[in-house]
């Protein structure tokens, strides 16, 4: 593209200084990453502990209990390794939607299952599932609270950059006619044989 002499479209100084430091900062969370990281290996050892004491208690059980401890492990199964995929992608590319479906997963689906596993009294609760829900849980409640406060660094730094763009946005038109007008005084008889060749 030609520029057109005179004619200034750079930036100004704080703007490019501003841009480079947003540019830098990592919104990532470490606390929250390595929860995830220690949760996805610790799940498998929880789906199969369950699996195996579901198996051993299934037939003393009522028959609604044994439709609902099976859903229960299901959805937690299921709900949670997509919960972990959001909780990744959302956190290391720091994409808010990710880590907002995170939360609303960890918050919504497997808190209310994982407590309704451990408090309710009918479903012949076993030691080694009392052990690997407390792990559980208390994966959950360190990763809700680490998300949010993750989820609220990258709102608010998203809500920065917007304000920012706006503010560059409605201070370029002023700035361009500025410099078009510096041209022309920078200028004035090359203007005036552009005006004579066009007539």
């Amino acid at each position: 593209r030609m520029k057109r002499p005179g004619v200034r479209t750079e930036r100004p100084a704080y703007l490019v200084l501003f841009h480079s430091c947003l540019g830098h900062e990592v919104l990532s969370s470490l606390p929250l990453q390595m929860l995830l990281f220690f949760n996805v290996v610790f799940f498998p050892f929880w789906c199969l502990s369950e699996g195996i004491m579901l198996a051993l208690k299934y037939g003393l059980l009522p028959c609604y209990y044994q439709f609902l401890l099976v859903a229960a492990f299901l959805i937690l199964t299921v709900a949670e390794g997509l919960r972990l995929y959001l909780g990744y992608i959302g956190n290391l590319q720091e994409k808010v939607p990710e880590l907002a479906g995170f939360l609303l997963l960890s918050f919504l689906i497997q808190l209310p299952l994982l407590l309704f596993l451990l408090t309710d009294d009918h479903i012949i609760r076993l030691p080694l599932e009392t052990a690997v829900h407390i792990i559980y849980l208390g994966f959950l409640a360190s990763e809700i609270t680490t998300a949010f406060f993750a989820l609220k660094v990258m709102t608010r730094q998203l809500a920065t950059q917007f304000y920012l763009k706006q503010f560059e946005d409605a201070g370029r038109p002023w700035q361009l006619g500025h410099s078009v007008s510096q041209g022309r005084a920078a200028h004035p008889g090359r203007s005036g044989q552009q005006e004579r060749e066009g007539n």
